[in-house]
């Protein structure tokens, strides 16, 4: 897997707060980008979900549940 770099800006007490935490944990190398990684997929993730949340509100939750539930049955 390749890297790329980022240049972000955030406020100072954002960056005081992170780097506190990640030193009380005992901070390494690369865990400020671990972090930042971890914290853009789960919100990337809770993103999806609501617009999928979203799409869906036209359908009856059973219809939905249905699919699922099709889906989910070997054939």
């Amino acid at each position: 897997m390749s890297n790329t770099r980022w240049s972000v800006v955030v406020p100072e007490d954002t960056d005081r707060a992170l780097r506190t935490y990640l030193a009380r944990k005992g901070t390494k190398k690369g865990d400020l980008s671990r972090f930042v990684d971890e914290a853009v997929l789960s919100r990337l993730f809770e993103l999806t979900v609501e617009d999928v949340k979203e799409r869906n509100q036209t359908y009856a939750q059973e219809d939905i549940l249905e699919a699922i539930e099709g889906a989910l049955v070997d054939d």
